[in-house]
């Protein structure tokens, strides 16, 4: 079994680097969107074609939350739009429910989620070698065919990725005490910074970095997800909640130990079990953390913000923001560095490219585009005033 032709449906960033790493290997891939801009955004990064097939393709990857997966497999299969579909969003049993109860033939469906990501979204995070080395589940109904399974691995190989066959509820347990508590977390030491003294983020050292970097993720997207899987995720809350209790419980004691004077003497030796009993508390939880810590691997990294905003007119061909990259890369510029809007408002327009550039380089940078032939200048210099119709891609930074 050969898939030679696929559809993504959502160039957000999981879909825009599915079809990045299709596209390399050989693979027809046809790109949609409700935002177009973001279609092509992703065809112009390489990722396919920003149109419909012709016909039916062999796979529909359905790149979108996981309240929408049922709905677009039915409408798309009551189209005849692929011969097999798959998802990729981070619950399964909803979406398999919905399959199970509303799509016209669920047999070719098997759910799917790639266990990569990053905190950032839309095409412009997408990367090719997001999935490569990782686990990717399927989660295959008692109704899905092996035909729909086996295009389903196909796709996991193209990416790279590693495929893990498991049942959605497991799926949906499994990913509640590994990813969406996480962010949940992450949110709420986050959401503490707002409450913070003022100048407090002199102090940001790379150890909050860490806890609180996936908190950037879209909320409605998250809302989404969490909603979904509700009924895993509150069993972890609240196993958290019992020991942030006992955390609780042990700092008071200690705080309590830290505004007692030495003339209270009659009380020490009580006080002194408490801190012990309080230290043991505190200790043990350490423990647990650095001993649960030795099964999950580490990760990643970052870039500084830039000064100077250029933009560049970009025509939305296949390749042309690729080639754009290429010419901006040796200056320090990403992809993560880039905004993308419509020029015009309106298909066909080509795209305006807009993104930030070391003031002791931007104006060489703008002087070498030009050379190259791009329509490049600064953001709001001459002939370069800054359009305000079309769609804009929110900027994603590293």
């Amino acid at each position: 079994m050969v898939i030679r032709a696929i559809a993504v449906v959502g160039t957000g960033l999981i879909g825009t680097s599915i079809a990045l790493a299709a596209s390399r290997r050989g693979v027809t891939v046809f790109l949609s969107d409700r935002d177009s801009v973001a279609a092509r955004t992703a065809a112009a990064l390489g990722a396919g074609r920003a149109e419909a097939p012709a016909g039916p393709v062999d796979l529909a990857v359905l790149a979108v939350p996981p309240s929408q997966v049922g709905p677009v497999l039915a409408e798309l299969q009551g189209r005849r739009f692929a011969h097999s579909y798959t998802d990729v969003a981070s619950v399964k049993s909803g979406p398999e429910l919905a399959a199970l109860r509303h799509a016209p033939d669920p047999s070719r469906y098997v759910g799917g989620h790639p266990m990569a990501g990053r905190e950032f979204r839309g095409p412009l995070a997408a990367r090719a070698d997001l999935f490569r080395g990782r686990p990717w589940a399927l989660t295959p109904s008692h109704l899905t065919s092996d035909t729909a399974l086996g295009r389903a691995r196909e796709l996991v190989a193209v990416c790279g990725a590693v495929p893990v066959v498991t049942q959605s509820q497991v799926h949906d347990d499994a990913v509640a005490l590994t990813s969406h508590v996480p962010h949940l977390v992450a949110s709420l030491m986050a959401a503490r910074l707002r409450e913070g003294p003022d100048g407090v983020s002199r102090f940001a050292g790379q150890g909050l970095r860490d806890v609180t970097r996936v908190a950037r993720g879209e909320s409605a997207l998250w809302g989404d997800i969490l909603q979904a899987n509700a009924a895993s995720v509150v069993g972890v809350v609240r196993d958290l909640h019992t020991d942030l209790t006992r955390l609780v419980s042990a700092l008071d004691v200690l705080a309590l130990s830290q505004t007692q004077t030495q003339t209270q003497t009659q009380t020490q030796t009580r006080d002194a079990g408490e801190r012990a009993r309080a230290m043991g508390t505190l200790v043990d939880l350490l423990d647990r953390g650095i001993a649960g810590l030795s099964r999950i691997p580490a990760a990643p990294s970052g870039a500084p913000d830039d000064a100077h905003r250029l933009r560049v007119a970009c025509d939305d061909a296949p390749g042309e923001l690729s080639r754009l990259l290429d010419a901006v890369s040796g200056f320090g510029v990403a992809a993560d560095d880039m905004s993308v809007e419509s020029a015009h408002g309106a298909l066909g327009g080509g795209l305006d490219v807009r993104f930030g550039a070391d003031p002791a380089l931007a104006d060489r940078l703008v002087a070498e585009l030009v050379a190259g032939g791009w329509d490049a200048g600064r953001e709001n210099g001459p002939g370069h005033g800054r359009r305000e119709e079309g769609r804009v891609v929110p900027v994603v930074r590293t």
